[in-house]
């Protein structure tokens, strides 16, 4: 039998839920895309933190299948735009159909990514969806599901930290995971590029669903 300790749970009346969830939503509202990086640099001690508590993500049997690598070198990332945008120039010429270009033209986005050599940091995530011991192949489960709510994790805390950030999936990303040397196990999931917004950003006025749009009651 596994070990167990005491779930710790915190009491509050429904005014206090209240209250904290409608601050939570307030922040939240508030994130956006950037593709406008100031190059200020982020203390290593910030980018740690959020990705812990990135790692406090529920996942499939518990086996945490996530790995983060965190890029500030210079030389790196600029090894990284420039795959990056050929993968980019290749899709936005040549694979995607016009109906999704129609749709990405709204946001101003092309196949030029000047962020990935400026913002401060790129997190980069990969899926680990088995690992090996020894001879031993161990498979790890819901691995894509597992990864996606810890990027939601992510994304959290970095805008809770005062921080901007994109998410940013060139197709195919397999160059990610040539670039960053990382085993065959590891498939490169997400870009995130971390940092301060260049002063003056502005974003697309887009705005989100309400909540009778995407909400039924039963």
């Amino acid at each position: 039998m596994p070990d167990f300790i005491p779930y710790e749970h915190v009491s509050m009346t429904d005014e206090e839920q209240m209250h904290r969830a409608e601050s939570f939503y307030q922040l939240c509202r508030r994130r956006r895309s950037i593709r406008e990086f100031s190059n200020k640099p982020v203390p290593r001690s910030i980018l740690e933190t959020i990705i812990r508590t990135a790692c406090t993500a529920p996942s499939g049997a518990n086996k945490q299948p996530w790995r983060f690598v965190v890029v500030t070198d210079p030389e790196l990332k600029r090894k990284i735009r420039l795959a990056a945008e050929a993968e980019e120039k290749q899709s936005y010429e040549h694979r995607m159909p016009q109906e999704w270009l129609d749709d990405l033209a709204v946001l101003g986005t092309d196949w030029h990514k000047e962020f990935l050599d400026v913002a401060p940091a790129l997190i980069v995530m990969f899926s680990i969806p088995f690992t090996t011991e020894g001879e031993r192949t161990r498979k790890n489960y819901y691995v894509k599901e597992s990864v996606g709510i810890a990027a939601g994790f992510l994304l959290a805390a970095i805008h809770n930290a005062g921080l901007a950030a994109l998410t940013h999936t060139p197709s195919p990303m397999d160059f990610l995971q040539r670039i960053l040397d990382r085993p065959e196990n590891e498939r490169a999931f997400l870009l995130i590029p971390v940092g301060y917004a260049q002063e003056g950003t502005r974003v697309p006025d887009i705005h989100r669903k309400q909540l009778d749009e995407i909400v039924l009651w039963r």
